[in-house]
């Protein structure tokens, strides 16, 4: 029996040395305590090439064939060496759990009255920013107001609102720099108020008239400011996440001191650029920052018809991407959410996500009726009661820094100023149909020329269906 145990230890010995298994079974030395590593530490270690070093110190496999036979005590005490990392291993067949009997929790600073939560974790603002933050707040209420009601009167063709999300809107906004470039969905027109886009510039995309920087090719409320780093939305729903990624890594080529932003609906997190923007970002280690609302409702489709996961957040940690929870309706938890991970992605060169928790109190937009899938009572409760306009200005009322004078004074201002911008706006004249065709490509290519003379020849034969004073 000795001689035989000592035949099968020479011909491990010889396997390992032969099939080069030596790499690939390591032992630990129980005598050293394990190496503990930060969240940075762990996720800067990715096997990329001979050159570069494991960013991540082990994977999500879960069990691993045994390669050498093994007494039950060893089982712990050796690793696998795989691309990508070392991982232990075990003879028990265990499946990771679908999901955590315990919910990510939320992290917020103001309760539902505008009241600091004791053991609180938050960076303090000043009064005047907090009043800025509060002024711009209700004045996207009061933009949104104006501009609906414009569509209705059918002096518009679309609209679609922020309701119920002015402060992810707001105080994002003010938690990033300048210097960010921001990827928007088409509910962050907020980001681009905060930023210094004026309500006429508004309008006059609303309008599509020849002071719109779109030149009228865009729908309402898609807008984009190259001088405020504002890209411009996109209609097809998460493209601008891959992009994202793209423009994250190209401020990280350029060494910016600079982040990319991106915000996304939860009816967003189902399409595959999602997922692909997400993986992007975390292999080429860009420093951009992903921003989820979820706010229940996918057009018509409810967020339990969209996953089964626990929301949002769970999924930057399968993509190796750190993320948190914060509620949406907390103007301060947002703030310090978003400045917090604005920080970790420029200096550590990472992308982080967070989960806005929020409720989207308006219809998806001018094209849809929410009552017929959702209860009145449930939108009313939460435009009253969960307003996070309200429970902002609470807040700043407390400290003493707001007075209902105040607010008289800047709604009835903004109202005026945006009642002027929206007459201003339908006087001017509309693009040229020719602006159609340019900019779509450093020389126009034979097909585009031959659509513009179609149409060119289709305006002059029924002049009669397009509106008075347009020109060719």
């Amino acid at each position: 029996m000795a001689m035989l145990f000592a035949r099968s230890r020479n011909l491990v010995s010889s396997l390992r040395q032969n099939l080069g298994l030596s790499a690939i079974l390591i032992k630990r030395n129980h005598s050293s305590p394990r190496p503990v590593f930060t969240n940075y530490q762990l996720s800067s270690r990715v096997f990329l090439d001979p050159s570069t070093s494991f960013r991540h110190e082990s994977t999500a496999v879960e069990t691993q064939p045994d390669l050498v036979q093994q007494s039950d005590h060893e089982d712990d005490a050796q690793e696998l060496d795989f691309p990508g990392g070392k991982v232990g291993y075990t003879s028990e067949m265990k499946f990771i759990p679908e999901s955590s009997s315990r919910r990510i929790p939320c992290y917020r600073v103001l309760n539902e009255h505008g009241k600091i939560i004791s053991d609180r974790d938050f960076i303090p603002v000043s009064e005047k920013l907090a009043v800025r933050m509060y002024e711009q707040m209700a004045t996207l209420q009061v933009m949104d107001h104006i501009f609906y009601e414009a569509q209705r009167q059918g002096r518009i063709s679309f609209y679609l609102t922020s309701v119920g999300e002015e402060a992810i809107n707001i105080a994002s906004a003010a938690a990033l720099s300048p210097e960010d470039v921001v990827l928007p969905q088409y509910r962050e027109p907020g980001v681009l108020l905060w930023r210094g886009f004026t309500l006429e510039e508004f309008a006059n995309q609303c309008f599509g008239n020849k002071a719109d920087y779109g030149k009228g090719r865009q729908m309402p409320i898609h807008y984009g400011s190259n001088q405020h780093n504002y890209f411009t939305v996109s209609s097809p729903i998460a493209t601008q996440l891959p992009q994202a990624a793209g423009v994250g890594y190209a401020l990280k080529m350029e060494k910016k001191n600079a982040c990319a932003v991106t915000f996304i609906g939860d009816g967003g997190t189902s399409e595959g650029d999602f997922h692909a923007g997400l993986n992007f970002a975390a292999v080429m280690e860009a420093p951009v920052v992903f921003i989820c609302r979820n706010n229940g409702w996918a057009i018509s489709t409810h967020i339990s018809e969209q996953f089964r996961s626990d929301g949002i957040v769970v999924k930057g940690q399968a993509y190796g991407i750190r993320s948190i929870r914060v509620d949406g309706n907390d103007a301060l938890a947002v703030y310090n959410a978003v400045r917090s991970a604005r920080e970790m992605a420029v200096k550590e060169q990472r992308p982080i996500l967070i989960e806005a928790m929020t409720y989207r109190v308006g219809h998806h937009s001018t094209s849809d009726d929410s009552t017929k899938y959702r209860e009145a009572d449930e939108i009313q409760y939460w435009k009253m009661s969960r307003n996070p306009v309200n429970r902002f200005k609470k807040w700043v009322e407390d400290n003493g820094w707001w007075s209902e004078e105040d607010e008289s004074k800047l709604r009835s201002s903004t109202r005026k100023q945006l009642l002027q911008a929206i007459q201003a706006a339908e006087k001017w004249e509309k693009q040229p149909l020719t602006e159609l065709f340019n900019d779509v490509y450093d020389v126009k290519t034979k097909n585009l020329e031959e659509q513009e003379v179609g149409l060119k020849a289709l305006v002059e034969k029924q002049p009669q269906d397009y509106p008075t004073g347009f020109h060719i």
